[in-house]
C-alpha cells in the first residue's frame, strides 16, 4: 500500500504539472478549452496546431493561459480532413448505429500548449482521477489524432503512455517515435523518418552528390532525423561538409544564428544543402538567402516539401533548386468540396473555421460567417491531407472490429477503455482508395514516398512529382530524368563533389574524409572496371594489364609468326640465298676449267657454298614458335655452318700471304708445312663442334621462361642461349677470331694482285663481318626481346657479304671477263709496282713444299718463278 500511494503521488504530481484541469484560466469546460468539437457515441480527439506559435514566450514566467498567434492555414486545412472523413463515415453508416464525434484542441506548435489540450480531452466530470492503475480509465476522447510535430507528439505520447490513449499521427515522422518501449502508445499514417533519411542519402546517391551540407533543427525531430541521416548517408558514401543547428524562432538571438548558417552555407564548396527544418525556419533562411544572392541545391525534408507558403514566397527562383521527399498523397474531390463550403458540424461548434472566416471575408463582407470560396483549394495541396484521412478510416476500421459491428449493428461495448482500441488498431488492415493500409511492428505505415521538384512557375514554384522511394525494397525509381535544373539552365545535373569522379581504370586514395581522394590509375596486373572504386582488382588467371587499364585481357604470344611480313621477308631472304648458291654452285661446275675459277678453287669454293647454305637453312630455325629443339639447332646449324665457311676463306688467305710475301728461308718452309687445307678447315670446324658440344652438355639452349615484363602486354616466346651465355659468347668470339686472323692475313698481303688473289675481298667480308657482329652484340643484350630477328638479320648479312665478295666476282669473270690479261702480264705488273719497295740486297725464297724455287735477288722476280709458286700452292689445296 505503501509503493502503492508514493506511485499515485507521483503521477498526480505529473497530471499537475502537464495538464490543466477544469476551472483553470477561466475554462469551464473543455468545450472553452478547445476550439471544435462534435457530440458522438465515440469521440476522438484531433490535436493539430492551427496557429503558428504562442506568444511571448521568452518572456512567461507564471503559469498563466497561452495566448497562441499567426493562423495556419495548412494545418488548420489538415485538420478539417480529419473532421470531414469522420462526417463521411458518420454518413456512410459506416459502423452501424455508432456516431462519432470529435474534440479539436489547438497545440499552437508548441509541446506545452499540447499538453494543457490533452489535460482537458481526458478530463472526465471536469477532473482529472489520480489512480495506480489505469485498466479501467475510461474518457471520453479513446484516441487522439495528432499531433503536428514530432517534437510535440513525443510530449504527448509520454503522457499518455501513463493511460495507453492512442495517439495516431500523420505528420510526425522523427525516428524515436518507433521506439515501442518508450513509445508504445504512439502509432502513425506515414512511414518513419528512418526511411526517409536512406530515401535522401539515395537520391544523393544517384546524383553523385557526395560532399553535402546539413541544417537542421533545434528539436527531437531535427536531432532524431540528422542521426538517422549520419548512418545513411555514410552507407551511401556521402560525406558531410559541415552540419548546422538553427534555434527556436522565438530564441534571442535567432538572427544572429541564421546569419551564421547562412555564412556558413555561403563558404562551404559543397553545393547540396539538406534542410531539416520546419517551414517557418525555412522561411527565415531562405530570405537571408535572397538577400545575399546565394544559389545551391536544396533537399527538402517532409516538414516543407510541399509547404505552399514557401513555394510562393518573393524570389523563391533565386535560392536554385530545391527536391524533397513527400509522403504519398492525392487529392479527394469531395473533401475539396467540403473546403469550399465550410461549416461547423450540426450539433457541434467550429470556432477555427469562424476565424478563418474572419481573417478571409471580415473585409469585404458585412456577415463573414455565411461567405465561402474556392480560396482553400487553390492556396494549398490538399491533397496532403491524405495520410490524416487515412487515419481516420484506421480508426473506424478498429472500431468495426472491436465493437464487433455488422452490417446492421454494434455489438460492443461503446464506453471501453482506450487501451483495447489501441491493441485492434495494431492489427488493422484495410484498403482505401486502391492502395492497402497496415501497421508494422513499429506501429507505422510503410507505405513509401513521393519525390518531387519544385519547378519554376512564372515568379513562383510549383510541386512536379519525378520519382518515387519504395520502403519495403529501399529502393529509388526516377521517372523524369530529362528535367530541366535552374542551376545548370538545362538537363546536366548538378554537381557537389569533394573530388572530381573517380573513372575505370583508377580507384580513390583518400586524403582526410572518404569522400576527399585523389585519383591514382591502377597498376599493371590489376584494373578497375567502375567508377570511384576504393581499390584495383588482381587480374585473373592467364591476363593482364597495363598501368590505368579498366579490364584485363589475355597476353598475346609473341614470336617471329610464319604469316607475319619481317619473318617472311626474313625466309624470302634465305630461300634467295640458298638459290643463288645454287646458280653459282652451277656456274662454278660448268667453268670450272677458265682461269678465274681455277683461281677460285672449285673444290674449296664448294666447301664454303656448303657452310653458307647451312647458314641460310638456320634462318629458318629462328622463325615459328620456339622449342627446345629449334633453339639448339638454329645455333648448331649458323656455327658450324658459318664456321666451315671462314675456315675456307681463312685458308685463301693464308694461300695468299704464302704465295706472295717474301720471308727468309727457314721460315718461309715452316709456314709452308703449316699449309693444309683439308686439315686446317677440319680442325678449326672441329674445334667448333667441341664448343658446341660444350654448350649443349654444360648450358644449353632452351626456351626461355623469364616473366613478360609488367609494363608489357606481349608474351615474348623467344629461345635463351643458355642460363650464362658463356657457350653463346664463345661461339661468336670463336667465329670472329677466324674473321680477324683472315681479316689480318689478307690485310698483310693487301699489295698482291687481285687477280691473284682475293686480298680485297677476303677484307671487305670480313670487316662486314666484324661490323655487323659488333653491332648485334650491344643490340642483342640491350633489346633482348628483339635478340631473334637482329640475329637472324646478322646471319644473313654476313652470308650475303661472303657471297657477293668472294663468289660473284668470280662468277662475273667467268661469264664475261676480259680475255686479254694473261697471268704474264699480270705479274709483270705487279713486279713494276712492287720494284721500288724492295730492298735490293734482300733475299726472297718463297719455300714451296716440293718445289725447289731459287731466290731472287736484288729485288727481282722472276715472271716463272711466281707462275710456279701459284700453281703449287693451287695444287696444295682441297
Amino acid at each position: 500500500m505503501h509503493k502503492c500511494y508514493l506511485l499515485c503521488s507521483l503521477l498526480s504530481a505529473l497530471i499537475m504539472l502537464t495538464s490543466i484541469l477544469a476551472h483553470v484560466d477561466g475554462c469551464d469546460s473543455a468545450q472553452h478549452a478547445c476550439g471544435a468539437q462534435a457530440p458522438g457515441d465515440i469521440v476522438i480527439g484531433i490535436l493539430m496546431p492551427c496557429h503558428h506559435k504562442v506568444k511571448s514566450l521568452h518572456e512567461r514566467i507564471k503559469p498563466e493561459g497561452f495566448l497562441c498567434s499567426d493562423f495556419d492555414l495548412e494545418s488548420f486545412m489538415i485538420s478539417l480532413a480529419a473532421i470531414h472523413e469522420i462526417e463521411k463515415i458518420n454518413a456512410a453508416n459506416f459502423l452501424p448505429g455508432v456516431r462519432l464525434g470529435y474534440l479539436m484542441c489547438d497545440t499552437c506548435s508548441y509541446a506545452s500548449k499540447a499538453l494543457q489540450s490533452v489535460g482537458h480531452m481526458l478530463a472526465v466530470n471536469r477532473s482529472l482521477s489520480v489512480k495506480c492503475d489505469y485498466t479501467d480509465f475510461r474518457p471520453r476522447v479513446k484516441i487522439i489524432l495528432g499531433a503536428l510535430y514530432s517534437e510535440v507528439s513525443i510530449a504527448v505520447t509520454r503522457l499518455l503512455n501513463v493511460y495507453m490513449l492512442p495517439l495516431l499521427s500523420s505528420t510526425s515522422s522523427s525516428p524515436e517515435l518507433s521506439d515501442k518501449l518508450r513509445y508504445p502508445a504512439f502509432m502513425r499514417t506515414i512511414p518513419s523518418d528512418e526511411h526517409q533519411t536512406k530515401a535522401v542519402a539515395k537520391i544523393m546517391h544517384h546524383y553523385g552528390w557526395n560532399w553535402v551540407g546539413v541544417v537542421y533543427g533545434d528539436d527531437d525531430y531535427g536531432r532524431a532525423a540528422f542521426r538517422s541521416f549520419l548512418r545513411d548517408a555514410k552507407a551511401n558514401n556521402v560525406c558531410l561538409a559541415y552540419q548546422e543547428v538553427m534555434p527556436y524562432l522565438d530564441h534571442s538571438l535567432r538572427m544572429q544564428h541564421i546569419k551564421q548558417v547562412a555564412q556558413q552555407i555561403r563558404s562551404s564548396s559543397a553545393q547540396v544543402v539538406l534542410l531539416i527544418l520546419k517551414a517557418e525556419l525555412v522561411k527565415v533562411l531562405f530570405e537571408e538567402m535572397i538577400r545575399t544572392n546565394t544559389s545551391r541545391t536544396w533537399i527538402a525534408s517532409d516538414a516543407w516539401s510541399r509547404s505552399l507558403s514557401l513555394a510562393q514566397m518573393d524570389g523563391i527562383n533565386q535560392v536554385g533548386d530545391i527536391l524533397g521527399f513527400t509522403f504519398v498523397a492525392s487529392k479527394s474531390e469531395s473533401f475539396d468540396n467540403y473546403l469550399k463550403n465550410l461549416t461547423a458540424t450540426p450539433g457541434g461548434y467550429n470556432h477555427f473555421i469562424e476565424e478563418y472566416k474572419n481573417l478571409r471575408f471580415n473585409c469585404s463582407s458585412e456577415y463573414p460567417q455565411e461567405q465561402n470560396d474556392d480560396y482553400l483549394v487553390k492556396m494549398l495541396d490538399t491533397s496532403k491531407a491524405l495520410p490524416n484521412r487515412v487515419a481516420v478510416w484506421a480508426v473506424a476500421h478498429a472500431l468495426k472490429n472491436l465493437l464487433k459491428c455488422n452490417s446492421l449493428s454494434c455489438l460492443g461495448e461503446i464506453n471501453f477503455p482506450p487501451w483495447k482500441l489501441l491493441e485492434e488498431l495494431k492489427k488493422v488492415n484495410f484498403r482505401h482508395g486502391n492502395q492497402n493500409y497496415s501497421f508494422d511492428e513499429n506501429g507505422d505505415f510503410v507505405s513509401g514516398y513521393d519525390l518531387i521538384v519544385w519547378k519554376r512557375d512564372g515568379h513562383h514554384r510549383r510541386f512536379k512529382r519525378i520519382g518515387k522511394y519504395h520502403v519495403l525494397d529501399a529502393d529509388i525509381q526516377v521517372d523524369v530524368k530529362d528535367f530541366t535544373w535552374l542551376s545548370t539552365a538545362n538537363t546536366t545535373t548538378p554537381q557537389s563533389r569533394c573530388s572530381e569522379r573517380c573513372t575505370p581504370g583508377s580507384v580513390k586514395k583518400i586524403l582526410n574524409v572518404s569522400c576527399c581522394y585523389n585519383c591514382i590509375p591502377c597498376m599493371e596486373g590489376t584494373y578497375s572496371d567502375a567508377w570511384d572504386l576504393h581499390e584495383c582488382k588482381k587480374c585473373p588467371n592467364g591476363t593482364w594489364s597495363l598501368r590505368g587499364w579498366d579490364q584485363c585481357k589475355p597476353r598475346p604470344e609473341s614470336y617471329l609468326r610464319w604469316n607475319d611480313a619481317h619473318p617472311i621477308s626474313m625466309m624470302a631472304a634465305a630461300a634467295f640465298g640458298i638459290l643463288l648458291l645454287s646458280v653459282i654452285f652451277i656456274i662454278f661446275l660448268v667453268y670450272k676449267d677458265s682461269s678465274p675459277m681455277k683461281r677460285a678453287e672449285v673444290r674449296l669454293s664448294c666447301v664454303m657454298m656448303t657452310g653458307l647454305a647451312v647458314s641460310f637453312a638456320s634462318v629458318i630455325c629462328f622463325m615459328g614458335k620456339p622449342s627446345v629443339h629449334l633453339c639448339r639447332a638454329r645455333q648448331l646449324m649458323y656455327a658450324m655452318g658459318f664456321t666451315l665457311c671462314v675456315s675456307c676463306i681463312l685458308v685463301r688467305a693464308y694461300r695468299t700471304f704464302l704465295a706472295f710475301l717474301p720471308f727468309g728461308q727457314m721460315t718461309s718452309r715452316r709456314l709452308h708445312k703449316l699449309y693444309k687445307p683439308p686439315v686446317i678447315v677440319i680442325i678449326v670446324t672441329t674445334l667448333q663442334g667441341v664448343i658446341c658440344l660444350l654448350w649443349l652438355i654444360f648450358d644449353s639452349p632452351d626456351v626461355d621462361d623469364t616473366p613478360p615484363s609488367p609494363q608489357s602486354m606481349k608474351k615474348i616466346i623467344q629461345c635463351h642461349e643458355g642460363a650464362t651465355y658463356i657457350g653463346f659468347g664463345i661461339m661468336l668470339s670463336y667465329i670472329a677470331l677466324l674473321a680477324l686472323v683472315g681479316f689480318l692475313l689478307a690485310f698483310k698481303s693487301r699489295k698482291v694482285p687481285q687477280e691473284f688473289s682475293e686480298t680485297g675481298y677476303i677484307i671487305f667480308s670480313m670487316l662486314m663481318y666484324l661490323f655487323v657482329w659488333v653491332c648485334f652484340v650491344p643490340v642483342y643484350i640491350t633489346n633482348h626481346e628483339g635478340g631473334t630477328p637482329v640475329q637472324a638479320s646478322a646471319i644473313l648479312v654476313s652470308s650475303y657479304g661472303i657471297i657477293f665478295c668472294h663468289f660473284l666476282p668470280k662468277c662475273y669473270e667467268a661469264l664475261f671477263g676480259s680475255k686479254i690479261d694473261t697471268l704474264e702480264m699480270i705479274l709483270r705488273r705487279w713486279q713494276v709496282v712492287s720494284r721500288p719497295s724492295l730492298n735490293s740486297e734482300t733475299e726472297t725464297d718463297i719455300g714451296i713444299p716440293g718445289m725447289n724455287i731459287p731466290p731472287q735477288i736484288n729485288g727481282g722476280c722472276n715472271i716463272i718463278d711466281f707462275e710456279k709458286a701459284f700453281d703449287s700452292l693451287h695444287h696444295a689445296t682441297l
